[in-house]
């Protein structure tokens, strides 16, 4: 990774991402191409798994002086691991129904061409996360769209859930609380305010999202390293 006190230019942020992809053991670098301009790294190729193609996504988000990522990695699924649409969905349907963190029936699956739609709702945003995750690595799955709606039983004020959200803040270990801000709205939080890298960004989305109450984050933190 890069140490140097200053943003890393273009060039630098380019290694750094095709470093970090051979860091992985589940991807095979040589099939993803690494774009960057002014931050914004765009991944390029073919693998043979969406979650492979996730996998190259968070990877780039762990590198210095990402400022965002666009995924134009396409999964092309081998023909050993060529699956129906129905099998992919009773797939997903077991999957959902034996995840302990989701309610049973709460989430539904529909798959078209590979491609697996959720709907449904939940409580909580890291419900809608984790059934996400649930489907994302069932073979033949090209990728996965999450319609899954947060229904939150806690109202709390929106004084409460600002404290509660800048609490979570202070307490994540990775990130500069005096950096960000959270306005909220109803039970949506808008968060403001930069971080050093993309990560920290998500991580402050995924604290905020924690909170009793929220259904949305709208997360406008800025990454300037």
């Amino acid at each position: 990774m890069t140490t140097a006190t200053a943003a890393p230019n273009d060039e630098l942020v380019q290694q750094d991402v095709f470093n970090e992809l051979k860091w992985d053991a589940r991807l095979q670098p040589n099939e993803i191409g690494v774009i960057v301009k002014d931050g914004v790294v765009t991944l390029t190729g073919w693998v043979d798994s969406y979650v492979k193609r996730w996998a190259a996504e968070r990877a780039a988000q762990h590198v210095r002086g990402v400022k965002a990522v666009a995924n134009d990695i396409k999964v092309r699924v081998p023909g050993v691991a060529e699956r129906t649409d129905a099998d992919i969905a009773a797939a997903a349907a077991w999957a959902l129904e034996w995840d302990a963190i989701l309610a049973s029936g709460s989430v539904t699956a529909t798959v078209t061409n590979g491609w697996v739609t959720l709907r449904g709702a939940v409580e909580w945003e890291y419900q809608k996360r984790e059934a996400e995750r649930a489907v994302r690595r069932l073979t033949g799955v090209r990728g996965v769209s999450n319609l899954i709606t947060v229904r939150a039983r806690s109202k709390p004020s929106p004084e409460e859930l600002r404290r509660k959200i800048e609490e979570a803040l202070i307490r994540a270990a990775a990130l500069d609380a005096d950096r960000i801000q959270a306005e909220v709205q109803g039970d949506t939080v808008i968060l403001k305010g930069s971080v050093r890298s993309w990560m920290e960004r998500e991580e402050a989305g995924r604290a905020a999202s924690s909170a009793p109450g929220v259904t949305t984050v709208d997360n406008r933190v800025i990454v300037a390293p």
